[in-house]
């Protein structure tokens, strides 16, 4: 018999999500008639935006026609989206050439782990979004669990904390290790600046680190000052690869459109740059984004497209305000509640200090009936905290913080 991938095994009980999926499932199943509130996962709520709709549409109408059909592309995505994200997003910072079209930021974050096998090692925020660890154990690259649980043992967690600014101490970070990076950063919604990802950029160029950089929520940054993408510092050309998507700022959760950036002058230590294998792999494990999608993704592009894009972004951020202040109001009854907001993420981080977040996840949803997400379930350091997701109809958002404002401890 065929043996099993030691990767399944070695994973924790279940991913994060699908656990709170649960939950929530259980929780209806037993109180039937109540109206359950989602502040849980970052799926946009809001509709397309019209002419990003009305792109995808006519696209779509097309294909039903001789003259307006298309089958396979270039697997590595559309010449005129490459090229307009090359100019757009990056301010022609990096070379169309260098823009590999895919269907989403989790996919290519998936996909990546294939490009550096199982021997590499490897470092992450603490806490993370859970698939840079899940999909790390997946390969085999991170080993089984420590003896105490608390995380993987070829994994080295660097924890970001209101101690050090949600910034972490660099120098545990092995040499030649994969470093996953995400700014502004999911959970905590902390965004690096440009000091602190400047000496993130030295330190993987002085110990021969490559940085995975995932850049998803840059268009929730408000503050001028922030960098937007890693390659606004001096050599992240030499060190770092970004990963991008659609799905936060035009609402292309369903739809499925994300990019990744791989600069040609990014070498492998034997002198192989490493777009020409990431580029075998989206050649040979994918087969290309919808070009419907990818024809959504020029017209968000454009002035009108992203003008619509900015609005949609803007009420997100005015949704994690109100959310932000009903937790931090002098009269919250949860009353030793920390918040965490820096205004440039869809996500408000709160600390419940002397709980377990599972605990305090199951609190929220028997007393309020609202969905949050467990810190904990993003790595050892996200315990005791809870994220707050800005992702909702607004007068769900003002009911659910109507309902917060009784909860109890």
């Amino acid at each position: 018999m065929i043996t099993r991938n030691n990767g399944f095994s070695n994973l924790t009980a279940g991913y994060l999500f699908p656990e709170v999926a649960r939950r929530r499932r259980d929780f209806a199943a037993a109180n039937p008639g109540k109206k359950i509130i989602s502040l849980g996962i970052g799926n946009t709520t809001e509709p397309l935006t019209p002419h990003i709709a009305e792109a995808m549409a006519d696209y779509a109408a097309a294909l039903g026609t001789k003259e307006g059909y298309s089958g396979y592309g270039d697997e590595q995505g559309l010449t005129a989206l490459r090229e307009k994200i090359a100019s757009v997003i990056y301010n022609k910072r990096v070379q169309p050439s260098e823009v590999f079209i895919s269907d989403g930021a989790k996919c290519d974050i998936a996909r990546i782990q294939c490009l550096f096998g199982n021997s590499v090692a490897v470092a992450v925020q603490d806490p993370a979004y859970p698939v840079y660890v899940d999909g790390s154990v997946i390969v085999g690259a991170a080993g089984g669990l420590t003896e105490n649980k608390s995380g993987y043992q070829g994994i080295t967690y660097m924890p970001c904390t209101p101690g050090n600014n949600f910034f972490p101490d660099l120098s545990a970070i092995k040499k030649n290790s994969l470093i996953y990076f995400c700014s502004p950063n999911n959970p905590t919604g902390a965004a690096s600046t440009r000091e602190e990802l400047q000496r993130l950029v030295d330190f993987a160029r002085e110990n021969g680190c490559i940085i995975i950089f995932d850049a998803a929520y840059n268009a929730f940054i408000r503050d001028e000052r922030l960098p937007k993408t890693i390659y606004e510092l001096e050599g992240s050309r030499r060190c770092a690869i970004e990963i991008n998507s659609f799905s936060k700022p035009a609402g292309f959760t369903g739809v499925r459109l994300g990019w990744s950036v791989v600069p040609r002058s990014l070498l492998f230590e034997d002198g192989t740059p490493v777009i020409d294998d990431w580029n075998r792999v989206m050649t040979t494990l994918f087969n290309g984004a919808s070009n419907i999608a990818q024809h959504g993704g020029l017209a968000a592009l454009d002035e009108k497209g992203l003008s619509e894009m900015k609005t949609q972004v803007d009420f997100y951020l005015e949704n994690a305000g109100i959310i932000r202040d009903t937790l931090g109001a002098p009269n919250f009854k949860a009353a030793r509640v920390k918040i965490f907001s820096t205004g440039n993420s869809p996500y408000v981080w709160a600390q419940f200090p002397g709980f377990k977040s599972w605990d305090v996840f199951d609190k929220i949803l028997e007393q309020c009936c609202v969905v949050t997400t467990p810190g904990s379930g993003f790595g050892p350091s996200g315990e005791s905290f809870i994220r707050f997701s800005a992702f909702g109809h607004r007068e769900n958002i003002i009911e659910a913080c109507s309902r917060l404002k009784t909860l109890k401890f």
